[in-house]
């Protein structure tokens, strides 16, 4: 393939690449042993077909087994392609939340963060969310994606971010072993730092999960710093159902503008809601396509689910930095028609699954 095809693994932002002609380029620099990463070009040998011959649209991701729980193993730099040389921009490690065992690892490429900031920075505005503001981040940092995603959104589309950490692994192990009043705790003691900051300083907008702003909205004091001085919540890492959001956005927050994200560390970011401007209750998710696209399956065949019928979301992450398609979440959801020209699903009314990968899913903050 010449260098002009492969360019379209590089388009800027703005400019949406053809997907099956995006597809076969990906291909052609994940599986060419001068620039795929020692993890894909070995993976490879054990597939039974060709990526390069074989893969040529979208629709063909679904030839790859899902390797997801190999990264729980994996050396990371071996997720690294080799044509990056020895420029490779990295700006982190990432691991998943490790609701079902062991974390899986990915890294993360300053290219691929600057494109997924790009379009949630569109989002924002899209959503009406302050430019210059102070931002509030309650969520998790560490391994964990969401908290650079925070800290980079703070300080492009924000100012400057003040950031709560907080641990939902330890959580989700309180609340597994029987020991919620203690989580209880860990969750009061997390408000109660986000409080501090809220009382004093000008924060303009605030990201957190559903789990602790409901424990927010619960303190009197702190709904009326929230309405008197935050312009808009970001909410994502677990669901938030119709009610509530319509609870919120009536009588809790008045006036506050309510934007969610449901998003995965294994396609390195987040789906946004789309912006409905005839009915505010509505909470679609749309993705980054077609370098993060879903699919609604049912998971006893993998075939997809009429649109407006439950099924499983098959998540795939397609970019220059990183391949890894064919991930089956364990999340339900109700499959939506994707925007006009976008390939995959949108998604809508995500919920977790009860067990999964032998594991029970405990959610907690997070």
């Amino acid at each position: 393939m010449s260098p002009v095809e492969r360019s379209v693994l590089d388009l800027p932002f703005d400019v949406a690449p053809d997907p099956d002609e995006f597809i076969r380029a990906a291909m052609e620099w994940h599986f060419d042993p001068r620039t795929g990463s020692p993890y894909w070009l070995r993976r490879a040998a054990s597939l039974d077909f060709d990526p390069r011959r074989d893969v040529k649209s979208h629709a063909d991701l679904r030839l790859f087994p899902n390797v997801v729980n190999e990264l729980r193993d994996v050396p990371v730099t071996d997720l690294l392609p080799r044509g990056y040389g020895g420029t490779a921009d990295i700006v982190g490690t990432f691991e998943s939340g490790g609701t079902t065992g062991a974390p899986k690892r990915v890294l993360c490429l300053r290219d691929w963060m600057d494109r997924m900031l790009a379009w949630s920075t569109a989002k924002l505005d899209l959503h009406g969310f302050p430019r210059g503001a102070q931002w509030l981040g309650v969520t998790p940092s560490g391994p964990h994606i969401v908290g650079r995603i925070f800290e980079e959104s703070a300080t492009t589309h924000g100012s400057l971010g003040f950031h709560v950490d907080l641990d939902p692994r330890w959580v989700k192990k309180l609340i597994a072993s029987g020991r919620k009043d203690l989580a209880d705790d860990y969750a009061e003691h997390v408000i109660d730092q986000a409080a501090f900051i809220l009382r004093t300083q000008d924060i303009g907008v605030m990201t957190i999960t559903p789990p602790l702003l409901e424990r927010l909205a619960h303190r009197d004091e702190l709904v009326d710093l929230v309405n008197e001085k935050v312009k808009a919540i970001r909410w994502g890492g677990t669901q938030m159902d119709a009610d509530t959001r319509h609870l919120y956005r009536t009588e809790v927050f008045p006036g506050v503008r309510l934007y969610g994200h449901y998003g995965s560390t294994m396609i390195l970011g987040i789906a946004g809601q789309r912006f409905d401007a005839d009915d505010a209750d509505a909470c679609v998710f749309d993705t980054l396509s077609p370098y993060v696209t879903f699919r609604v399956v049912d998971p006893a065949t993998g075939d997809p689910v009429p649109h407006g019928a439950r099924g499983q979301v098959v998540m795939n992450h397609v970019s220059k930095g990183l391949l890894l398609p064919n991930n089956l979440e364990r999340d339900l959801a109700t499959r939506v028609e994707a925007p006009a020209g976008h390939v995959g699903d949108s998604v809508q009314d995500i919920a977790p699954v009860a067990r999964f990968d032998d594991e029970a899913v405990i959610e907690g903050v997070y």
